[in-house]
Protein backbone atom coordinates (compact mmCIF):
# COMPACT_ATOMS: atom_id res chain seq x y z
CA UNK A 1 0.00 0.00 0.00
CA UNK A 2 1.39 3.42 -0.62
CA UNK A 3 1.19 5.94 2.04
CA UNK A 4 2.05 9.05 0.10
CA UNK A 5 -0.59 11.54 1.37
CA UNK A 6 -3.15 12.49 -1.16
CA UNK A 7 -4.27 15.72 0.31
CA UNK A 8 -3.24 19.02 -1.63
CA UNK A 9 -1.16 20.91 -0.38
CA UNK A 10 0.81 19.01 1.63
CA UNK A 11 3.86 18.95 -0.27
CA UNK A 12 6.60 21.42 -0.57
CA UNK A 13 7.57 22.79 -3.77
CA UNK A 14 10.39 22.05 -5.37
CA UNK A 15 12.33 25.23 -4.81
CA UNK A 16 11.76 25.23 -0.87
CA UNK A 17 15.01 23.10 -0.73
CA UNK A 18 17.26 25.19 -3.03
CA UNK A 19 18.36 28.37 -0.89
CA UNK A 20 18.87 31.61 -1.79
CA UNK A 21 21.65 31.14 -4.29
CA UNK A 22 19.78 28.71 -6.20
CA UNK A 23 22.06 25.54 -4.95
CA UNK A 24 20.31 22.65 -2.82
CA UNK A 25 20.41 22.85 1.30
CA UNK A 26 22.14 19.48 1.66
CA UNK A 27 22.03 20.26 5.40
CA UNK A 28 24.24 17.18 7.51
CA UNK A 29 24.01 15.25 4.24
CA UNK A 30 26.25 18.03 3.18
CA UNK A 31 29.58 16.27 3.97
CA UNK A 32 28.52 12.94 2.16
CA UNK A 33 27.65 15.22 -1.18
CA UNK A 34 31.26 16.81 -0.44
CA UNK A 35 32.65 13.37 -0.13
CA UNK A 36 30.82 12.40 -3.18
CA UNK A 37 32.35 15.19 -4.95
CA UNK A 38 35.87 15.10 -4.09
CA UNK A 39 35.60 11.23 -5.05
CA UNK A 40 34.46 12.27 -8.38
CA UNK A 41 37.30 14.69 -8.81
CA UNK A 42 39.34 12.34 -8.42
CA UNK A 43 37.86 10.06 -10.69
CA UNK A 44 38.25 12.56 -13.45
CA UNK A 45 41.73 13.33 -12.77
CA UNK A 46 42.61 10.06 -13.04
CA UNK A 47 41.21 10.00 -16.43
CA UNK A 48 43.18 13.36 -17.17
CA UNK A 49 46.43 11.37 -15.77
CA UNK A 50 45.84 8.74 -18.19
CA UNK A 51 45.45 11.00 -21.28
CA UNK A 52 48.58 13.55 -20.14
CA UNK A 53 50.20 10.01 -19.81
CA UNK A 54 51.45 10.77 -16.41
CA UNK A 55 51.04 8.40 -13.59
CA UNK A 56 48.27 8.94 -11.35
CA UNK A 57 49.50 7.94 -7.58
CA UNK A 58 47.09 6.59 -4.95
CA UNK A 59 45.30 9.00 -2.60
CA UNK A 60 47.06 9.66 0.17
CA UNK A 61 45.09 9.30 4.49
CA UNK A 62 45.39 12.86 4.02
CA UNK A 63 43.38 13.47 0.61
CA UNK A 64 41.11 10.99 1.66
CA UNK A 65 39.97 12.18 4.92
CA UNK A 66 39.51 16.07 3.25
CA UNK A 67 36.01 16.06 3.62
CA UNK A 68 35.83 15.09 6.82
CA UNK A 69 38.27 17.94 7.69
CA UNK A 70 36.01 20.21 5.58
CA UNK A 71 33.10 19.18 7.65
CA UNK A 72 34.64 19.82 11.04
CA UNK A 73 35.99 23.41 10.11
CA UNK A 74 34.73 26.78 11.21
CA UNK A 75 32.59 28.37 8.97
CA UNK A 76 33.82 30.77 6.85
CA UNK A 77 37.02 28.28 6.34
CA UNK A 78 34.51 25.71 5.61
CA UNK A 79 32.58 27.84 3.12
CA UNK A 80 36.37 28.71 0.86
CA UNK A 81 36.94 24.93 0.66
CA UNK A 82 33.60 24.47 -0.32
CA UNK A 83 33.85 26.93 -2.90
CA UNK A 84 37.09 25.34 -3.86
CA UNK A 85 36.00 22.37 -4.43
CA UNK A 86 32.68 23.84 -7.10
CA UNK A 87 35.19 25.86 -8.45
CA UNK A 88 38.02 22.81 -9.24
CA UNK A 89 34.91 20.94 -10.43
CA UNK A 90 34.29 23.67 -13.15
CA UNK A 91 37.71 23.45 -14.33
CA UNK A 92 37.75 19.79 -14.39
CA UNK A 93 34.28 19.34 -16.10
CA UNK A 94 35.08 21.92 -18.79
CA UNK A 95 38.73 20.56 -19.25
CA UNK A 96 38.18 17.66 -19.25
CA UNK A 97 35.03 17.54 -21.70
CA UNK A 98 37.42 19.31 -24.03
CA UNK A 99 40.33 16.91 -23.55
CA UNK A 100 37.18 13.76 -24.99
CA UNK A 101 36.50 15.88 -27.61
CA UNK A 102 39.83 16.78 -29.09
CA UNK A 103 40.55 12.65 -28.70
CA UNK A 104 37.53 11.58 -30.72
CA UNK A 105 38.95 14.74 -33.38
CA UNK A 106 41.67 11.97 -34.02
CA UNK A 107 44.27 15.25 -31.96
CA UNK A 108 47.01 14.29 -29.36
CA UNK A 109 45.92 16.81 -26.20
CA UNK A 110 48.70 15.46 -24.27
CA UNK A 111 50.24 18.60 -23.42
CA UNK A 112 46.86 20.25 -22.48
CA UNK A 113 46.20 17.39 -20.35
CA UNK A 114 48.96 17.70 -18.47
CA UNK A 115 48.72 20.84 -18.13
CA UNK A 116 45.22 20.02 -16.73
CA UNK A 117 46.76 18.07 -14.20
CA UNK A 118 49.40 19.66 -12.85
CA UNK A 119 46.61 22.99 -12.45
CA UNK A 120 44.30 20.22 -10.60
CA UNK A 121 46.95 18.95 -8.47
CA UNK A 122 48.32 22.64 -7.38
CA UNK A 123 44.41 23.61 -6.72
CA UNK A 124 43.79 20.16 -4.82
CA UNK A 125 46.86 20.43 -2.54
CA UNK A 126 45.67 24.13 -1.72
CA UNK A 127 42.33 22.84 -0.74
CA UNK A 128 44.11 20.32 1.66
CA UNK A 129 46.26 23.26 2.80
CA UNK A 130 43.61 25.34 3.83
CA UNK A 131 41.56 22.56 5.35
CA UNK A 132 44.38 21.40 7.09
CA UNK A 133 45.99 24.17 8.78
CA UNK A 134 42.62 25.23 10.75
CA UNK A 135 43.82 26.90 13.66
CA UNK A 136 47.40 25.73 12.83
CA UNK A 137 46.52 21.54 13.97
CA UNK A 138 45.61 18.65 11.88
CA UNK A 139 43.19 16.03 13.23
CA UNK A 140 44.39 12.93 13.65
CA UNK A 141 42.41 10.30 11.34
CA UNK A 142 41.93 6.84 12.89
Amino acid sequence: MDATPNKPGTFAPASAALGRSGRAQFGNGSASALSMKWSALHDAAQAVASIAGTPCPALSQAIRAFPAHVRDASGPRRAMAEQGIEDLSAIMESGLSALLAALARGAHPQAAALALWNEFVRTRDGLLHLALSAEGTTRRMA
